[in-house]
């Protein structure tokens, strides 16, 4: 008797064309994204991985090609409910001016407030647990405009983290962190991972990072997956040169024993 075949994934992806104004960024590009996993998806500048993302947000729609959410094209669903089943925190936002921390995080208790709803305790207390788990309690009442780069960026992530969706896609969600406050938000993305309440694709640029914190790698380049699969499994020196066109050596990370990469200076090419 044959083994049955896994349930499909919730977020996936079929044979999608991709582009802006007439340009074409990725043809035929099909990912399903692994359930209760961690997914980072890696690739060179301009390789698609934001355009991806986009796709399976329902920001963008394909030229051609369908994305599924939970068994249903994303299209055919009310944008409240995407917005109840997938979080999104895209390359840059913007807040709307003169608002405050708490008040931009409590936003993202929009998608689960109906038509003349009252704010509740349950609203109230996603709000201060995501205020929590990013360190931002204390700003809770400044101004967002008046806040350096890397502590707007955990303000914004604690709005998509009070949105309390399975699944959630962070577009290089580590810009303008500094590496301490890098490793503390992506350490958060792993307890929300192993936490097994959250699905989660986050684009990173930093392939050291990504082979660390990753359970399932996506490599991309020119709009197509070069490689996909667990770090240990499919990160090599001829993969990195083939995708970054970067000559190094993969060595074991001591602490995580996940691939290392250590580039080759010019004296060593």
């Amino acid at each position: 008797m044959s083994a049955l075949a896994p349930p499909p994934s919730r977020l996936r992806a079929d044979n999608l064309t991709l582009g802006y104004d007439r340009k074409i960024i990725a043809r035929d590009l099909s990912i399903d994204i692994p359930d209760g996993e961690l997914t980072v998806i890696i690739g060179p500048n301009a390789c698609g991985k934001s355009t991806l993302l986009r796709a399976l947000s329902r920001l963008m729609r394909p030229e051609q090609g369908m994305v599924w959410l939970d068994g249903r094209a994303i299209n055919s669903y009310a944008t409240k409910e995407v917005a109840r089943r997938l979080g999104l925190l895209p390359q840059s936002s913007q807040a709307p001016g003169d608002i405050t921390v708490a008040d931009l995080v409590a936003r993202g208790r929009y998608p689960h407030q109906k038509l003349f709803s009252r704010w509740d305790a349950d609203d109230e207390r996603a709000v201060a647990q995501a205020m929590q788990d990013t360190g931002v309690g204390e700003l809770a009442g400044r101004l967002v405009d008046t806040l350096s780069g890397g502590q707007r960026q955990r303000v914004w992530i604690a709005m998509v983290l009070a949105q309390q969706t399975p699944l959630l896609l962070l577009d290089e969600p580590t810009t303008w962190l500094d590496i301490a406050h890098q490793i503390d938000l992506l350490e958060l993305l792993l307890e929300l991972n192993h936490s097994g309440d959250h699905t989660l694709v986050v684009v990173l640029h930093d392939l050291n990072h990504a082979c660390r914190y990753a359970s399932h790698l996506v490599a991309m380049r020119d709009g197509r997956i070069v490689a996909q699969g667990a770090p240990t499994e499919i990160v090599t020196a001829q993969l990195v040169e083939q995708v970054f066109g970067l000559r190094c050596v993969i060595i074991d990370d001591p602490v995580s024993h996940t691939p290392l990469i250590v580039p080759l200076g010019r004296a060593q090419h």
